[in-house]
């Protein structure tokens, strides 16, 4: 399980040192996303990114929205010191806040709340959605993608079963993570409660890129071993590394090592407030 707590710290971290191939590996889903964003972002106004990390859907929405406030929240001040970096010469913000607690009212009334798999870590959900509702304008779009089940996802089902001879296990109701909001039927509750009007989401398959090169087997390898469900055990048994080369060539694309992956992708409108 992932939480908040572990993004301030550990988790962001290792994200930020690897920002280049987390970015590459959630390209072909922001292929998916930015349009989404795009259909509904206005000229002007202002726009918040949720769980920016290194703030690649913060630069895409201000390359094609020059004249949107954009402001990208994180847990992780490591992450943001390399968006910050990434947004040199722009008028892009960056804040470290925690939606649960802090105070948002100092973003003023944002038209656009986005996020690329940055929401699915709060500890009370409701609550967090509820907070955004009351900072919202009226009318505000809400987007954001967030992974389908986990056996739909092979970097967290099929490698581990192959490495470990199990796969992880999502036990019944919510817990912060990665798939924390995989059951389409509980977000639309969660945000139903929280004042928010949603659509149906749309399911969307993508490339998870986790290698590529010269070697792409071995840079997987690397990245995996830092990011993801197997990062742990193949720090505690790293004899177990042959088997993850040998699941990952199986899904070798020449020089390129490509994952299948799903993700729900959520429109939503603020609904009327309480």
């Amino acid at each position: 399980m992932t939480t908040a707590t572990d993004w301030r710290s550990r988790v962001g971290d290792i994200w930020a040192a690897e920002w280049r191939r987390t970015d590459r590996s959630l390209a072909d889903l922001s292929r998916h996303l930015d349009p989404a964003i795009l259909d509904v972002a206005a000229e002007a106004g202002q726009a918040l990114d949720l769980g920016c990390g290194a703030g690649a859907t913060s630069l895409t929405l201000a390359a094609a929205r020059p004249d949107l406030a954009i402001i990208g929240l994180d847990l992780s001040p490591a992450l943001l010191d390399v968006a910050r970096a990434r947004a040199a010469g722009t008028t892009l913000r960056f804040a470290k806040l925690d939606v649960a607690h802090d105070d948002l009212t100092r973003f003023g009334r944002p038209d656009l709340i986005v996020s690329r798999h940055g929401v699915m870590f709060f500890a009370d959900p409701v609550a967090a959605f509820t907070r955004l509702r009351a900072i919202a304008a009226p009318d505000a779009r809400l987007v954001f993608t967030c992974f389908a089940e986990r056996h739909r996802n092979a970097f967290a089902c099929d490698l581990p079963h192959a490495v470990l001879g199990e796969a992880p296990s999502d036990p019944p109701g919510y817990r912060p993570g990665p798939f924390g909001f995989a059951d389409p039927a509980f977000v639309a509750r969660l945000l139903a409660a929280a004042g928010w009007q949603a659509g149906e989401p749309r399911r969307v398959s993508f490339d998870y890129v986790v290698g590529e090169g010269s070697d792409p087997v071995a840079d997987a390898a690397g990245f995996l071993s830092q990011i993801g469900p197997l990062a742990a055990p193949l720090a505690a048994e790293p004899g177990r590394r042959p088997l993850l080369a040998a699941a990952l060539d199986r899904y070798r694309r020449a020089d390129r090592i490509v994952l299948p992956a799903e993700a729900w992708l959520w429109h939503a409108r603020a609904g009327e407030a309480a």
